[in-house]
């Protein structure tokens, strides 16, 4: 297998350069990675649509992953209920090492090939749900073998990676590859492959919940209204709406719970 992510830096001697060289050098490997995104797009379409309808029935969305992928996973999850007003058991991330590794590495959590399975049946994952493993390197222990045991339990299974052909790509029934190339620090795939990983995340999230009715036109109608700037913008949503005072809108707002309710209390839509 080729392991692109671990190739060569396309630059050398890095300390030697200024902080405005190292910095146009960065912005000039980043810029790669939306391309990069956009040849996949093919491969995340169907993996939208499966997960669209798995959840229209009552099924979840469950990503695993280790390190930056496990964390990046945990993130897009964590952002779907103040988002999209989504209950908080619709998305599920699972990092290797539990919640301690989000901030500090776990040793060996990422080889050990039974643990992914045991985390994911503490939540009763069943066929119903979709499992998504993330892995830069398409290689991890912990995401390959969570996938292979959710394969034989008849669940489907998505990837997210960027070397082509994987291990990880041949288990996932649904795999996504992002070949962003070498990282501009040797093997330091929290950049550009951390990168891809969040712009796929972004896509598959926001998409799956715009299929389920969570987005109304462009709007947030379901988002959480958990402080004075969100309450702010909602009371300009329902003001765009309803034609209602400023007042009266965030009055009506706070006593419906949502934008949603709110404007559709008014007959509006």
């Amino acid at each position: 297998m080729q392991k692109i992510t671990e190739s060569p830096s396309l630059y050398r001697h890095l300390e030697n350069k200024s902080t405005m060289e190292l910095l146009d050098d960065i912005n000039t490997e980043d810029q790669k990675v939306a391309l990069a995104v956009q040849k996949s797009i093919h491969q995340i379409a169907p993996l939208i649509d499966v997960i669209t309808e798995k959840m229209i029935s009552g099924g979840r969305l469950f990503y695993i992953g280790a390190g930056t992928s496990g964390r990046l996973g945990v993130l897009d999850a964590s952002e779907c209920p103040p988002t999209f007003g989504v209950p908080k058991d619709w998305v599920i991330g699972l990092i290797a090492g539990g919640d301690q590794a989000l901030r500090n590495p776990v040793e060996g959590a990422e080889d050990n090939p039974d643990q992914a399975w045991m985390d994911l049946a503490f939540y009763n994952i069943d066929d119903n749900d979709v499992l998504v493993g993330i892995a830069a390197s398409g290689t991890t222990p912990y995401v390959i073998n969570g996938l292979k045991t959710a394969n034989e339990h008849g669940i489907i299974t998505g990837s997210i990676s960027c070397n082509p052909n994987s291990p990880l790509s041949v288990v996932a029934k649904y795999p996504i590859e992002i070949v962003v190339g070498p990282e501009y620090v040797t093997g330091s795939t929290r950049m550009k492959s951390g990168t891809a990983q969040k712009l796929v995340l972004n896509m598959i999230s926001t998409s799956v919940m715009i299929k389920l009715g969570r987005v109304r036109d462009n709007r947030m109608v379901d988002m959480q209204l958990s402080n004075e700037k969100l309450v702010d913008r909602g009371v300009k949503m329902v003001i765009e709406n309803t034609g209602l005072n400023y007042e009266d809108s965030k009055a009506l707002l706070l006593e419906k719970g949502s934008v949603r309710n709110a404007i559709d209390s008014m007959g509006k839509k």
